[in-house]
């Protein structure tokens, strides 16, 4: 076989359509949307033991989350990073790449995207700080994905083991460069400097919700035309699909490998640098809003589909915005909405593994 066969033929497996009537539709919302009615009523018994009224703990998280103003721009608010991050893992994951140093690129990006910012104030118009900054979070969560990246391209280093490594690094990395390099002498507390609230990303519509939601919203609707509807998308894909075959058919798998793991790392940087200039104007030191952990889970909630991961990020915004309200009212725990999330995995995990199980049934 030559090289455009095999290249027609990794094409076609990666690209062969699957025959979906009305049943396989109702067949996917049941393996998507009945792990999370489930996990809803498990979190519910979860509730009872605690002595919390589930009814009274699901309305207040939908009321502050969604139904009032204040709650629902918050909720949007809090989208934009969100959707950044599951850009970045899309890419990867999509290309058979696991970039689990989301939490360590996504921290640095922020830390130097808020030492950069006020720093850049002075001398600089806002527009041009914001721009500046951002695309210095997005440089540096690429450099920080280099080494896994190169390891896994070149030497076949699982990069499971080596993203998890880099980012306990960058955490740690992180904490230390705001209490010494980046620390703010004017406060008390381990931070850096303030960028002030009118240099920060502007406002939409006369609302408190800031231009990173749209930077979000373009960034993963343009990953998601980008893996399935370019050539460029295709080849990852056949990377992701198999390497071994892409590699026969041509495709320089080193280099397209380095190239995923910098598109997804320079989309995590970014989102670091969206959380800063538009909403905590700082960082404090050991902060770490964890949003690889309750981000991974949701990609894989949506199929890896960037326009079915807008919702479900929508959905962790208000359960995350209404839970730690919630957590105030009720006497929840805060963290019990990423319990909440845990759930859903397991059971989807579950429900898959069950599915696949029939299937493979039915075709012996």
């Amino acid at each position: 076989m030559n090289t455009g066969e095999a290249d027609g033929n990794v094409i076609a497996a990666v690209d062969a359509p699957t025959a979906e009537d009305g049943s396989g539709v109702i067949h996917i919302l049941l393996l998507t949307v009945g792990p999370i009615v489930l996990a809803l009523v498990i979190s519910g018994a979860l509730l009872l033991i605690l002595g919390v009224n589930p009814l009274t703990y699901y309305a207040v998280v939908l009321e502050r989350g969604l139904f009032t103003s204040l709650g629902l721009e918050q909720s949007i608010t809090r989208m934009g990073p969100l959707l950044l991050v599951a850009a970045g893992l899309i890419v990867a994951f999509r290309a058979g790449i696991w970039n689990l140093g989301v939490d360590g690129q996504f921290l640095l990006g922020a830390v130097l995207a808020a030492a950069s910012a006020p720093a850049l104030a002075h001398a600089l118009p806002p527009a041009l700080v914001l721009l500046a900054s951002a695309i210095l979070a997005a440089i540096v969560g690429v450099v920080w994905s280099l080494l896994p990246a190169l390891l896994r391209a070149y030497h076949g280093v699982n990069e499971i083991i080596t993203t998890l490594m880099m980012t306990f690094l960058g955490t740690s990395l992180a904490n230390v460069l705001v209490k010494l390099m980046f620390l703010d002498p004017a406060t008390t507390v381990p931070q850096t400097r303030t960028l002030p609230v009118d240099d920060r990303l502007p406002r939409l519509f006369g609302t408190t919700i800031n231009a990173g939601l749209l930077i979000g919203l373009l960034a993963i609707v343009g990953v998601q035309i980008m893996m399935a509807h370019t050539a460029f998308g295709l080849k990852l894909r056949t990377v992701g699909a198999n390497p071994v075959a892409a590699a026969h058919a041509g495709l320089p798998v080193a280099w397209l490998t380095v190239l995923v793991f910098a598109l997804s790392a320079g989309l995590i940087g970014l989102a670091g640098a969206v959380e800063v200039l538009g909403i905590q104007g700082n960082v404090r030191a050991d902060w770490n809003p964890a949003y690889g952990l309750a981000v991974i889970p949701l990609v894989f909630l949506a199929r890896l589909n960037g326009y079915a991961a807008i919702a479900f990020v929508f959905l962790f915004s208000v359960l995350s915005i209404g839970g730690e309200s919630a957590a105030r009212r009720v006497g929840v725990p805060t963290f019990f909405t990423l319990v909440l999330i845990a759930l859903i995995m397991i059971i989807l995990a579950t429900v898959e593994y069950a599915d696949q199980r029939a299937r493979a049934g039915r075709a012996s």
